[in-house]
């Protein structure tokens, strides 16, 4: 049966998958390839791949005009501060805040998605491997932990998933940058060749086309289309044509017979065995019928986001674990990271009047890190370092709607092209610091009486001195490459903004200080693996979902060998 629910059943499996985003649905994919019988658990409700209802809506045929009303918004206060686009054609995908709410002691915003395939459905697809100048990072300045792997224990795994999850780009040779398996890249525009070629004659800085999880060429990959640049990705891809756990990962589970998911089934705690040294299971608050259930299996991977892992782990007590399961360190829940941004510049040209462009390409140019990479660009005031995102674009008509014209003076002002403008974004590292934490908080509940998190996370002196520079590079790179009314901004961000959340539940080399071994194994319960952000031990400054990706389809490989050998 194709994406079943028939887990109340039958409970004992080979596996359990706790989520079903990116991670989750790679850890579902190998385990059922490699012949084991797996459960997916998920909270939210069943989504298949062409599940996308306002996925071929044009705005004038949803409600409002794609307006969200004063009284919708009062369900999603926190998501309305964020800026992020809250309308009739992505309302489907967030929760509500009122449902779910949380606790800030510092200001943070946490953007959720309770559905099958998970945030997959709606993240950015930038897709960047992390090199050894990252997985060196914290030996190498001395803070936090060392990362128990280097680039060549996961380079390997990182072909492999892109290999299957398709990604457009191109190999640059940019030691900062690791090369990858890449479809062909999406075109630059021609100002953004200009700017590129400028910037790096005078400056030396490379842009390159970003690397995003699109097919752009036929053929493989499970019969998923190719991109068709509509640019409404986050609606859900009826093409499969980027890659999502619910067009990719879990119909190749699905196909082995060997996939059962479960929806509406909110894991509250692992169990552990008699002995009390592995879990035999976990347990589940049904969210349809309120009831309890448990599933159990040999092996159980969590894969629920970084925050949704570590509650998890947090609500699961026992004499051996007073402090949340695994928890012997006492790191579980520190060490919170995610990306700074929303800063950069802004500039425009009179340059190419008689050009255009045909599409919306859903990716734009990438600036990778230039700061921190070796002792000529060692800077004074903040170690790590930052890329940019963003691109060339030329005015339409639509500049005009606040016009006061009409008629005669309408169709002509339609007739010209706006002016070209080109615009870099910068994301910055920020740094595992111990007192940036989550915790779990008993006394807010959420709809289903569960203990929710208190979010205690902040930005510190190195991450606000990178953003002085962040926003100064941007402007100088832009002049360079002869734009004018150059203008720079920072629009600020609360820490989850980015939603790139990760740590909590950190690799590393010693049990005493950190969660997870080099396999993502919790130290003392060799049975449980978490494969989310939360393994992350330091945050580089390049998007993460792809690193996901490879340490789960990696950890699941070691998992299964080590059933093999009777280790688990």
């Amino acid at each position: 049966m194709y994406f079943n629910s028939e887990g109340t059943k039958e409970v004992t499996y080979d596996a359990i998958v706790v989520g079903s985003g990116i991670s989750g649905g790679w850890a579902a994919k190998e385990f059922c390839e490699k012949g084991l019988k797996t459960i997916v658990l998920e909270r939210g409700r069943m989504v298949k791949h062409g599940d996308y209802p306002t996925a071929n809506m044009e705005d004038w045929e949803l409600p409002y005009r794609n307006r969200m009303t004063p009284e919708q918004m009062k369900e999603y206060k926190i998501q309305e501060r964020t800026g992020y686009t809250m309308t009739p054609a992505y309302q489907h995908w967030w929760p509500k805040d009122t449902e779910n709410p949380y606790t800030e002691a510092k200001p943070f915003d946490w953007i959720r998605a309770y559905h099958v395939g998970g945030r997959s459905l709606l993240w950015g697809r930038q897709s960047y491997r992390l090199g050894d100048l990252d997985f060196a990072a914290n030996a190498k300045d001395g803070i936090a932990v060392d990362w128990p792997v280097r680039y060549k224990d996961i380079a390997p795994w990182y072909d492999y998933v892109e290999s299957f999850i398709g990604v457009s780009g191109q190999n640059e040779g940019l030691p900062q940058l690791p090369d990858g398996k890449f479809l062909p890249p999406m075109e630059y525009n021609c100002l953004e060749v200009a700017v590129k070629e400028r910037v790096k004659k005078s400056m030396g800085r490379d842009i390159i086309m970003g690397r995003t999880a699109h097919i752009t060429a036929e053929g493989g990959h499970n019969g998923r289309g190719t991109c068709q640049t509509r640019n409404r990705c986050m609606r859900g891809c009826p093409f499969g044509a980027y890659f999502s756990s619910n067009a990719s990962t879990l119909p190749a589970a699905d196909a082995t017979g060997n996939l059962t998911i479960r929806p509406y089934s909110i894991v509250t705690e692992i169990i552990l065995d008699e002995s009390g040294k592995k879990a035999k299971g976990v347990r589940i608050l049904d969210s349809e019928t309120k009831e309890t259930h448990e599933y159990y299996a040999k092996v159980v991977f969590l894969c629920a986001s970084a925050f949704g892992s570590t509650q998890i782990l947090l609500n699961s007590t026992s004499e051996r674990f007073p402090n949340g399961f695994g928890n012997e360190s006492g790191e579980l829940g520190h060490n919170v990271m995610d990306h700074h941004f929303r800063l950069g510049a802004n500039g425009k040209s009179d340059e190419f009047q008689d050009k255009f462009y045909k599409g919306r390409r859903p990716t734009g140019i990438y600036v990778p890190r230039f700061r921190n990479i070796d002792a000529k660009s060692k800077m004074p005031n903040f170690i790590r370092g930052y890329g940019y995102q963003g691109g060339g674009s030329r005015e339409g008509w639509g500049r005009y709607i606040a016009e006061a014209q009409y008629g005669k003076g309408l169709k002509d002002a339609l007739s010209q092209n706006g002016d070209w403008s080109f615009g870099i974004m910068a994301f910055g590292e920020c740094l595992p610091y111990h007192e940036n934490k989550i915790s779990l908080n008993k006394d807010v509940k959420d709809i289903y009486g569960l203990p929710t998190l208190t979010m205690d996370a902040e930005w510190k002196t190195n991450e606000l001195e990178m953003r002085k520079d962040m926003m100064s590079s941007a402007a100088e790179m832009l002049d360079a490459a002869g734009l004018k009314d150059i203008k720079t901004y920072d629009s600020g961000c609360n820490p989850g903004l980015g939603i790139h959340e990760m740590g909590t539940a950190r690799m590393g080399h010693d049990p005493k200080t950190s969660v997870l071994n080099k396999w993502n194994q919790i130290h003392s319960v060799p049975n449980v693996f978490v494969t989310d952000g939360a393994f992350m031990t330091s945050a580089s400054c390049v998007n993460p979902s792809l690193t996901y990706m490879a340490f789960t389809a990696r950890a699941v490989n070691f998992a299964v060998e080590e059933l093999k050998k009777n280790n688990l």
